[in-house]
């Protein structure tokens, strides 16, 4: 299925979100990812459990959606995806349709129009005499009013021997106590270290996400998508609920994963990171809490519930030119452009996943704007799988990838993964001496299934696969003239974006 990320409309693709379109004017100017964390992703291939053909994503961040693909984009013979380029058998992604959702950033700023058109007030008509004393009749007729009503509440002020059926409330609403399980409860405790961020290229674009604490060193997990832009040399701030805003910089990001994380400068000694939960173990109905910026509205809450799991999604930035896979999880809590980057808690307040992308119409919103909104299908990237990148982020810098070492086709299809009979650039499809080779993959092959997923494309593939990390041994099954096969197969690594 393909979504888009909160913020950026994503093209249509197998697996991926839709493309971003020109979001309200916000408060901060949005650009890319970093610009509208959620964007429209392109149309994706079939869900992984299902075989019906996921619906198109955005990013939920700024305005850009990203999907990489194993093979499926141009690489090297180390099966790393490179710029995509006219791949074999159907590569992904397909050209950008108009009108694609984007990121869930916080809404493309700038130039965009407003919510409305501007209301002109019509010329005043000439006064006569007698409107002028119809005028003061009901003056008078008010005035009279105020005095009645206020005599009025006296005596029954005056009367009032006890017999009142109102009822009033012993504590004020500051003094209420909201216990730790309610949705206010969790909202007053994470929202004190989630942030806002605001990334800007040296060009002035830019835009709107979120973040959340990850350690007390001020290191801050966000999407890759959200500050994209400021990743060369350009302007980077994370403002907290309490108005506390910091300069940043980017310690490390993922493209394929969309994942990033950042460091605050000169940051707090008294920063309380989110407690992480375990996203292998949601269920189906567990409720959710995300917290973001949706459209540049800074510390918004929204709830809902986990609506599916293993949900394959492929997201791009719009260009085409750099994607990401997950396998996520989906949740009805609106999520909008300006919510990617943000935590999905749990009842308890742990973070199981980080919202990324959004199923969205093309229409626009409100006003007649370009940006698309919810429709209650966000998709988050699991917790598990973002903490050990953003482990590998702040220790390199750089992101390391689980890879098979051959080609697929990232054609939307229900058949399965095809390994491509050419692989991109005239490499092999099948890396001599890789973990596909050394398990008997050929090409022509088509996977089926990876461990007890159904595998039905190659981007659903490629976002199972990095679930993983590189050393786990998972079992292929596959298909070759007709026959079914199963082999183990240990997956190798492959780090960095290029």
């Amino acid at each position: 299925m393909s979504t888009e990320n909160e913020g950026t409309a994503v093209p249509p693709a197998p697996s991926a979100p839709p493309v971003p379109v020109d979001a309200p004017a916000a408060s901060t100017p949005q650009a890319s990812e970093a610009g509208a964390p959620t964007t429209p992703i392109p149309p994706v291939s079939p869900h992984a459990s299902g075989g019906a053909q996921g619906p198109e994503l955005v990013h939920a961040g700024p305005a850009r959606a990203y999907a990489s693909a194993e093979g499926g984009a141009q690489q090297g013979a180390s099966g790393a995806p490179q710029h995509p380029g006219p791949g074999p058998e159907g590569a992904w992604p397909p050209p950008q349709a108009p009108g694609t959702p984007l990121y869930a950033d916080g809404g493309a700023g700038g130039a965009g129009g407003s919510w409305g058109s501007g209301y002109q007030q019509p010329a005043p008509k000439p006064k006569s005499g007698r409107g002028g004393l119809v005028a003061a009749v009901l003056v008078a007729a008010l005035v009279a009013g105020g005095v009645g009503g206020g005599l009025g509440y006296t005596l029954a002020k005056d009367n009032d021997n006890g017999s009142s059926t109102t009822l009033s409330a012993s504590d004020s609403g500051g003094s209420v106590k909201r216990d730790a399980g309610t949705v206010a409860g969790v909202a007053q405790t994470a929202l004190p270290s989630t942030v806002t961020i605001e990334a800007e290229s040296t060009s002035g674009e830019g835009g709107t996400g979120t973040g959340f604490v990850f350690d007390t060193q001020g290191h801050i997990v966000t999407n890759n998508h959200v500050v994209a832009d400021a990743v060369d040399s350009g302007k980077l701030t994370a403002t907290f609920p309490n108005g506390k805003k910091y300069d940043a910089e980017v310690v490390g990001h993922a493209q394929g994963y969309d994942v990033a994380v950042i460091k605050l400068k000169n940051a707090p000694s008294d920063l309380k990171p989110l407690t992480l939960g375990n996203s292998d173990q949601v269920a189906v109905g567990d409720s959710t809490i995300a917290i973001g910026a949706p459209f540049g509205l800074s510390n918004t809450v929204t709830t809902g519930i986990i609506s599916a799991k293993d949900r394959p999604v492929a997201s791009s930035d719009g260009s085409g030119s750099n994607a990401s896979y997950m396998s996520a999880l989906q949740t009805d809590a609106s999520i909008n452009p300006g919510n990617s980057g943000g935590p999905l808690l749990d009842a308890q307040g742990n973070v199981i996943g980080i919202n990324s992308a959004i199923q969205s119409t093309s229409g626009g919103g409100l006003g007649g704007t370009s940006q698309s909104g919810s429709i209650g299908l966000g998709f988050a990237i699991p917790i598990n799988q973002a903490k050990y990148v953003a482990q590998q982020l702040i220790k390199t810098g750089k992101p390391v990838y689980a890879k098979i070492g051959a080609s697929v086709s990232l054609e939307d299809s229900t058949g399965g993964a095809k390994i491509t009979t050419e692989g991109a650039g005239g490499s092999d499809p099948v890396e001599a001496g890789g973990p596909a080779a050394k398990a008997g993959l050929k090409p022509g092959d088509v996977i089926t299934k990876l461990d007890d997923h159904v595998i039905d494309s190659g981007p659903t593939l490629i976002g199972e696969i990095w679930t993983h990390k590189p050393g786990d041994k998972v079992k292929i099954t596959y298909e070759r003239g007709g026959q079914t096969h199963t082999v183990d197969l240990t997956l190798g690594a492959r780090t960095g974006d290029s």
